[in-house]
């Protein structure tokens, strides 16, 4: 299953908002520069954990 971060336009109680998912969670927002500004990190911070994945040990990823 791929995961990408998502921004979609929905409506609540007459008002438009912002929802910011990846999969199936997701967070709501009444002004659309927070919610672009919210996916652009969870982003950012999706690719530095893949990528931290890739480069560590299969030990280092275990709990401590």
């Amino acid at each position: 299953m791929r995961m990408d971060v998502l921004i979609e336009p929905v409506e609540h109680s007459g008002r438009p908002q912002w929802q910011v998912r990846l999969g199936v969670r997701g967070i709501t927002f009444d002004e659309e520069l927070a919610a672009r500004q919210f996916a652009a990190q969870l982003r950012q911070r999706k690719l530095w954990l893949q990528e931290r994945a890739r480069t560590e040990e299969p030990s280092e990823l275990q709990p401590h």
